[in-house]
């Protein structure tokens, strides 16, 4: 029976790599389209420098890679069916080779790779591998949607889409569409994470609690040591419907935890997008809110969980670190602190609330739990202490700002405590 026969009825992808080497007898190499080893042939001793560093790493050298991409020929091998003789680049450790595109659906599959060495390849030698190419396109799709098909497969695309590292999006829709992934045609990124992480074990309960529900077809799920990220699906036309759904599925998980095993957790969501190329721009965004809580100890029950929503807070650690290398105090809250420690008023409090509400007397009073000329009694010795306007709204800005640092970081409010003291040492 001929070799092209046997090839064509041949399944196994690693036999007919033998069979070829043997044939040909030179050394093979088959790779997928991202150039990624899929199988070579068992005379290793005669693999150029190149080869011997694809089979170690199990993918061709990215310097190997950028080279052919430089010199048109990866943009060749995409367009063209016929087999291509690359010259050496022994500065490179790369020998003369032919490499021809295995195709299958109308689609660059992957390459098979024939090093020549010394001695060119015969017209009938390259026309086998023509020939056979698209038996071998086959087998590497049949083996890649094999692959692609288990859920660790579609957790890497996600990872790789989340970093990034797909510089095409029309790449990263093929190899979507041969792993049978599903992406979303508008997301939101929502992503919980411990805060200690000795309750690991709090992630499982998490990932079980979305896995029951009804909305789970819309959510995809990433787990890291200490994180699950979410990526959440909207409508296409439908602006918000990621952030609704992101929400709800924030109000679920709290509904299925205790008090105490939600609040183990920081919670951030990015905004939504319409755009894969910006499902790591609304995954940095999470991130950034999550940084934001981290740097807030405790975290303020008033802080949005949302990045749209954190207008001032995005800015706190960046006034704490300038404030505090120019030991710089708010000359006004250090007497309202003092005043406090005094006579057991509760001044501070009282003005960050009100800022917080933006001067609506009735509801700071509620939320103080106390009667409306108790807080108007409060903002008049507020008045007669301190030089604080509450007309001027650039003021109320900074001063909410600034009560935010000392009322959330402890090692800010202690700066003005020894500030304090040392006022009343001298």
């Amino acid at each position: 029976m001929e070799v092209k026969k046997q090839i064509l009825q041949i399944e196994d992808i690693h036999k007919i790599t033998e069979l070829i080497s043997s044939t040909l007898h030179k050394p093979i190499i088959i790779e997928n389209k991202n150039f990624e080893l899929i199988s070579y042939s068992s005379s290793v001793d005669e693999f150029d420098q190149t080869q011997q560093k694809t089979i170690l790493s199990k993918k061709c050298p990215v310097f190997i890679i950028d080279r052919l991409k430089k010199e048109g020929i990866v943009h060749k091998l995409e367009n063209k069916t016929k087999p291509i003789r690359i010259e050496a680049m022994e500065e490179l450790g790369f020998h003369q080779r032919i490499v021809v595109a295995a195709r299958h659906l109308n689609h660059t599959m992957g390459y098979i790779w024939v090093q020549e060495a010394d001695k060119p390849l015969e017209q009938d030698e390259i026309s086998l591998l023509e020939e056979v190419s698209a038996h071998v396109g086959k087998l590497i799709y049949d083996t890649y949607n094999k692959w692609s098909a288990s859920e660790g497969r579609k957790d890497e695309l996600l990872w790789e889409l989340i970093h990034q590292e797909y510089s095409a999006e029309k790449q990263f829709k093929q190899d979507a569409a041969l792993a049978k992934l599903p992406l979303p045609e508008r997301f939101a990124i929502l992503v919980f994470s411990l805060v200690n992480l000795q309750q690991k074990s709090l992630l499982d309960y998490v990932e079980e609690t979305i896995n029951q529900l009804p909305s789970r077809s819309k959510i995809q799920m990433l787990k890291t040591e200490f994180q699950v990220v979410l990526i959440v699906h909207g409508l296409k036309e439908e602006r918000d419907s990621a952030t609704y759904l992101a929400r709800q599925t924030i109000d679920n998980v709290k509904d299925a935890l205790n008090n105490d095993d939600f609040y183990s957790f920081m919670i951030g969501l990015g905004k939504e997008y319409d755009t894969l190329y910006h499902v790591r721009k609304s995954f940095l965004e999470a991130l950034e809110v999550i940084e934001t809580a981290n740097f807030l100890t405790p975290r303020p029950d008033a802080m949005p969980r949302e990045f749209s929503q954190l207008g001032v807070y995005r800015y706190l650690a960046t006034l704490y670190e300038k404030n505090s290398s120019e030991d710089y105090f708010s000359e006004d809250l250090l007497k309202l602190i003092v005043k406090d420690a005094e006579g057991q008023t509760d001044l501070l409090k009282t003005l960050e609330v009100y800022l917080a509400n933006n001067g609506k007397a009735k509801q700071t009073a509620n939320e103080l739990y106390i009667h409306p000329n108790t807080l108007n009694y409060r903002i008049k010795q507020m008045v007669e202490l301190t030089n604080i306007d509450f007309n001027n709204f650039n003021m109320k800005s900074y001063l909410y700002t600034e009560l935010l640092l000392l009322n959330n970081v402890p090692a800010y409010y202690k700066r003005y405590k020894d500030a304090i003291r040392n006022n009343q040492a001298h």
